[in-house]
């Protein structure tokens, strides 16, 4: 199946696909009580609505229910991390998003005024249907995959010497996300994705490589962050990105590139960034840091 979160005329609601194309079907279920029973049940737990309504009608909304949680991970594919000089670490670097840096799957990329080195990195993403608990195989908790695209500040805390996360993956709209959740028994089912995923630049692909290449697979990631902070049904899971980014060559987005993000069996993210933010001259303090 494939899910979607999808705004008509101002009002957001979940829908079904029949197919990447659509038409699409109100669902009209409230999310926190299908999205725990839809492996289960299957379509009648959506109680969906009668009239097809056409995907043209629609904007795409980010796949993710008001009030669930954004987390991310790094440094989990090997190929990236040589050409960075390093080599795998003991464990994964995780960090949360708010909901406010994601935008739509068409939808522009606002380019933040605190960075000129704009990154992008095609990321597999995952949801949760249910809490973890005493699961013995995390993944087998997911709802499914989307395909997100963990847009980078990489100069964010240069100034500083240390690592500012909140600078690097936490600005306003500027993290793609969709076009729709992808449910695993369409993927394969629980265990690890073996899924193919690209990157493209104005029509130029930069990143090429396969889900299964991750250094710690999607169990290994759920438990970690788990253990750390519950995980709740509806939160979702950046889970690393690959080589091919612009830290490892200097080939930074700039305004007017349009970026293309897919992977098998899901679908694409295609986006535009646009001009840089402006900052009203009072707020100009909070820019940078303070002079040396």
């Amino acid at each position: 199946m494939r899910l979607a979160r999808v705004d008509i005329s101002g009002e957001a609601f979940w829908a079904l696909l029949e197919s990447p194309s659509g038409p699409l079907r109100r669902i009209r279920a409230p999310f926190a009580e299908w999205l725990g029973v839809l492996a289960q049940r299957g379509i009648a737990a959506l109680d969906l609505a009668e009239e097809p309504i056409e995907l043209a009608r629609c904007r795409l909304l980010p796949p993710l229910q008001p009030g669930a949680r954004v987390f991310g991970v790094g440094l989990n594919y090997l190929s990236h991390l040589q050409r960075l000089g390093t080599e795998a670490p003991a464990h994964t670097l995780a960090y949360m998003k708010p909901e406010s840096a994601l935008l739509g799957a068409l939808d522009d990329i606002q380019y933040p005024v605190l960075t000129a080195e704009l990154d992008y990195e095609v990321e597999l993403v995952a949801m949760l249907a249910r809490p973890l608990l005493d699961e013995p195989q995390a993944s087998s908790c997911l709802l499914g995959y989307t395909v997100g695209n963990d847009i980078s500040a990489r100069d964010a805390g240069r100034q500083i010497g240390r690592l500012d996360l909140l600078t690097q993956k936490a600005m306003d709209r500027t993290t793609p996300l969709g076009p729709w959740i992808t449910t695993l028994d369409e993927l394969g089912g629980s265990g690890q994705p073996a899924l193919e995923m690209s990157l493209s630049v104005n029509g130029e692909r930069r990143q090429q490589d396969n889900t299964r290449n991750m250094i710690f697979p999607v169990d290994e990631l759920l438990n970690y962050l788990d253990a750390r902070i519950e995980l709740r049904p509806g939160d979702l899971l950046f889970t690393g990105s690959t080589h091919g980014v612009g830290l490892e060559n200097g080939r930074f987005l700039k305004p007017g590139d349009r970026v293309e993000a897919h992977i098998q069996g899901i679908g694409a993210l295609r986006n535009r960034v646009g001009a840089s933010r402006r900052l009203h001259p009072a707020r100009e303090v909070g820019r940078l840091g303070r002079p040396a």
